[in-house]
This record gives structure tokens, sequence and C-alpha cells, in this order.
């Protein structure tokens, strides 16, 4: 009967930890592309402003997930927040997604429309190192995805565990 450990720490610590690191990651690459954006000098185009935006909101779903997570696990599932977290990481991955492949298939379309004050040939650098980084940012938004869903599970399967030994017992 080694199937419950007398430990405090849960079993899927392990996936709690990489949820966090996934996300930290997340941020971190986020803000790279901020940076690299703002050094194209994009501020006074609409484009470079709504690229910067979607960072943004990267950021902010990276830091509103680890929130939610670790409130999650210390209080009881909060649907609400779940729910949220998961519907803004599957927006910002395929709007991150969909920045890549416009970066890497028409880049000097884009940065055409982004009205860059740099040389071109260091425009088209930066704006690739840019799309590099939001291709690992949609990897990484879908790993968190994924990671999210077996977070939830893990607690709703934990949260069950717990009312079906009070009823085994009797003591409801």
């Amino acid at each position: 009967m080694g199937y419950y450990s007398d430990s405090t720490e849960p079993h899927y610590h392990k996936t709690h930890k990489i949820f966090l690191f996934c996300n930290y990651i997340l941020l971190g690459a986020s803000s790279s592309c901020i940076f690299l954006t703002l050094s194209l000098r994009l501020i006074p185009s609409l484009y470079g402003f709504l690229f910067i935006l979607l960072h943004i909101l990267t950021i902010g779903g990276a830091v509103f997930g680890c929130a939610t997570v670790s409130a999650s696990s210390s209080e009881g599932a909060d649907n609400k927040g779940y729910g949220a977290h998961m519907v803004s990481s599957v927006l910002t991955a395929i709007f991150q997604g969909s920045v890549f492949v416009l970066i890497f298939t028409k880049t000097g379309d884009f940065l055409g429309k982004l009205n860059s004050y740099v040389r071109e040939e260091d425009g088209v650098m930066i704006l690739r190192l840019a799309g590099g980084l939001c291709a690992l940012i949609f990897c990484l938004e879908w790993i968190a995805l994924t990671l999210a869903f077996f977070l939830k599970y893990y607690a709703y399967v934990e949260g069950n565990n717990g009312n079906l030994a009070m009823k085994n017992r009797g003591k409801v």
C-alpha cells in the first residue's frame, strides 16, 4: 500500500516547479522581445505598439499563471482564475505563432509596416531575433498550458480522493 506518502509535499511538486520555470522563461523571453522591439525604434508606429502590447500581455499572462497555480495549490482550485489563465494563454500563443510566421515569411514587408528608423540590414537581423523569441514563446505557451492542465487535474484528483476517504470512513 505504498500509494500514499506521509510527506507534506504533493506528488506533483515537480510538475509545479516545471510550470513555474516555464513561466519564468516566458517572462524573460517576452521582456527580451520588448527590448529588441524598442531597439528598432518603433514607438511612433501602430504595428510597433501592437507588437509591444502583445509581449506585455504575454508577460501579464505568465505572471497571472504563476499566481493562479500558486494560489490554487495552497487554497484549493480556483476555476475562474484557471479559466482566465487558459484563455489568455491560448490567445497569446496564437498571436505569438502568427507573428512568428509573419516575421519569417514576410520580413521585409513586416519591417516596412513597422516604420523602423534603423538600417534595413540591422532591422532584419533584429526582427529575426525577435521572431525566434516569438517561436520560443509560442512553444513555451503550449507547454505551460499542458502543465497547467495537469496541475488542475492533480488538484481535482486529490480533492476527490480526500472526499472518498472521508466517505469510506463514515465521517461525512
